[in-house]
């Protein structure tokens, strides 16, 4: 069972989630939230497996939400929820090292898949969200990797980029799950950046063919 954690300050909206998230067997919604204060409490009261948050948020934001729980709580998966009126805050997300973005008006489908994933290990970008994510950070020139890629690590990168687990990157590559963590650390070396999510922008950034 996933233990999720909603929080927004918006009424409609959690009821919304929680009414999605409820149809799935495999959820369960432990707690919900109005404002980030409560959500660290609740974070705090309950065991939860991934929390989705708005990034917007009174008396403490998604950002420093998700700053704490990471902090605090590193085995709980954050999900954020944005709006393309929240731009100037993705930097800031990103930075913090959440573990996946998702547009507020994405369907249940996107919302289900994207607790599953992200519960299981891997980074989101939905469809919805991954190319507003990459106009945020189209001010820089794209850096090159610090040495090339081999060939199986862009293999990894592809997965990583698809939002594929380590089990299914392991699997599609008929390869150890130790193995598929070892050219993950490798590419975050060589590319510069600090987790999953910053791979796969990485690699939508250069414009690779995965």
């Amino acid at each position: 069972m996933i233990r999720v954690l909603l929080a927004d300050d918006q009424p409609l909206v959690v009821q919304a989630l929680e009414m999605t998230l409820s149809t799935q067997p495999d959820i369960e919604v432990v707690a919900t939230a109005a404002d980030g204060a409560e959500a660290l409490e609740a974070v705090a009261a309950h065991r939860v497996d991934v929390a989705v948050l708005d990034i917007q948020m009174p008396r403490v934001d998604g950002i420093g939400v998700a700053r704490e729980i990471l902090a605090r709580h590193p085995g709980v998966r954050v999900l954020m929820l944005t709006t393309f009126e929240a731009h100037e805050l993705v930097r800031d997300a990103l930075t913090t090292g959440v573990h996946g973005f998702l547009l507020k008006d994405c369907g249940p489908e996107a919302l289900i898949d994207a607790v599953r994933r992200v519960d299981a290990g891997a980074s989101v970008l939905s469809p919805g969200v991954t190319d507003y994510v990459l106009r945020v950070f189209r001010g820089h020139t794209p850096t090159p990797p610090a040495e090339p890629l081999t060939d199986r690590e862009r293999d990894v990168l592809a997965g990583i980029a698809r939002a594929r687990t380590n089990a299914e990157i392991a699997t599609e590559l008929h390869i150890g799950e130790a193995t598929v963590k070892t050219y993950i650390s490798r590419l975050l070396a060589k590319t510069g950046t600090r987790d999953r999510v910053g791979l796969a922008l990485w690699a939508r950034d250069h414009e690779l063919h995965l």
